[in-house]
């Protein structure tokens, strides 16, 4: 189709990742895209989900794209925005999460903001709210969408005590999505999940990437794993992400009481700053809590480590388990959306069922009790982590617009 990228993903050995012909484009022409692109929260936080989009909004304006960015916004944002942000007015989420916006819809003057930019195409990352509104004005304007799927919404009610909601919200996305002309999720493993949950037919890939200049073995440092600690030969256990329920907490702290009542060697190292630190902090009293590292910090921190133990269930992808594959960590993960595509088991690490906690004790002592299985891993996770680029990624995602907008 006219103005999609083709790629050549043929690759033969490892040098192939890096070499010229690894990945021949043409380049697409997005000249002609005009992108109302509606987000949850563009930059209000940093998380694996809005660096995502940052990143793509900036490969599309570099490529001639124009695009305009409709989410609510906060006074202190994480960083800055890419692109021009209109803010969609918001207000602290009413209960709990007070670091989330809620805009229940588009405003009049987000709505004249979007007609005067006439866009041909809108990219919505939220199935509910303002997203919903996103898309009914899209009908309502004859232009064709794209869905972003960046989470599983439907799994969060069982980590609230809401258990009851979950079939409910389900029926709410797939209203929303198969409403969409083309929905886009990181990794195979999350489309077949959505097909399988009837939620739409149209689904391609926009995966993900990882900046190998930034995450790579040799930000391990010996010196900063002393200050924190670590002796030099006790392997240390890692979690990465933000500290909220629904990333699996009760499961790694479950898991590290176990191995630690068996007697197992090893030092517990937690990346990440949340709300339920406060609950989270005393299960692992030996535990040394780093919070919130972004850039050559995190990627010190996770190459430091020696094992990611990753038991969210709520992944679309698995940021977290490919910057500590890059890193030269291999992964013990939840065997779920996400992980289930990107981490290989027995290979880069090991997929356990989730919530299995005999599953997970028994993959983390099979590396605490062989170093040589644990360095293989490590190699081959850094290997297989070659073939998440950032341009490739972004690559998916342009075919998906050009097929929507085919297709109208």
């Amino acid at each position: 189709m006219s103005g999609m990228a083709i790629v050549d993903h043929r690759l033969r050995s490892v040098d192939d990742l890096a070499a010229p012909h690894a990945c021949r484009l043409l380049e697409p022409d997005l000249t002609a895209l005009r992108i109302a692109f509606v987000s949850g929260n563009y930059n209000c936080l940093r998380d694996g989900a809005n660096r995502a989009q940052n990143r793509l909004v900036r490969y599309l304006l570099d490529r001639g794209a124009a695009v305009r960015v409709y989410s609510p916004t906060c006074e202190n944002p994480a960083f800055e925005p890419v692109g021009d942000l209109v803010s969609v007015p918001s207000s602290p989420l009413p209960f709990g999460r007070k670091e989330y916006r809620v805009a229940w819809g588009l405003s009049r003057a987000v709505r004249a903001d979007i007609a005067a930019f006439a866009p041909n195409l809108f990219h919505i990352s939220l199935p509910f709210l303002h997203g919903s509104s996103a898309l009914k004005l899209a009908r309502h304007m004859g232009v064709p969408v794209v869905a972003a799927m960046h989470t599983r919404f439907e799994t969060y009610p069982r980590y609230y005590g809401l258990g009851l909601l979950e079939r409910p919200l389900l029926a709410r996305l797939r209203r929303f999505y198969s409403a969409c002309d083309r929905v886009v999720v990181p990794c195979q493993s999350a489309a077949d999940t959505m097909r399988a949950q009837g939620m739409s037919e149209n689904i391609g890939i926009w995966t993900r990437g990882v900046d190998p200049d930034e995450f790579h073995p040799g930000r391990r440092s010996e010196v900063w794993r002393r200050e924190m600690g670590f002796p030099d030969t006790v392997p240390v256990i890692a979690f990465l992400g933000r500290l909220v329920l629904e990333k699996g907490l009760g499961v790694f702290g479950e898991v590290v009481a176990r191995l630690r009542a068996e007697g197992a060697e090893f030092r517990v190292l937690v990346i990440g700053e949340g709300p339920a630190r406060a609950e989270f902090e005393p299960r692992l009293p030996e535990a040394v809590f780093v919070g919130y590292q972004q850039g050559e910090a995190l990627a010190r921190a996770l190459a430091g480590a020696d094992i990611l133990l990753n038991p969210s269930v709520t992944e679309a992808f698995g940021n977290v388990s490919l910057e500590a594959m890059a890193c030269g960590v291999p992964v013990v993960a939840a065997d779920a959306t996400g992980n289930r595509s990107l981490v290989v088991d027995g290979s880069t690490g090991m997929l356990v069922s989730p919530g299995d906690i005999d599953g997970y004790v028994g993959a983390i002592r099979k590396y605490l009790e062989n170093p040589t299985l644990r360095k293989e891993h490590a190699v081959n996770a850094l290997v297989h982590s070659r073939a998440y680029t950032w341009d490739r990624a972004n690559d998916g995602i342009v075919g998906a617009y050009f097929a929507a907008l085919g297709a109208k």
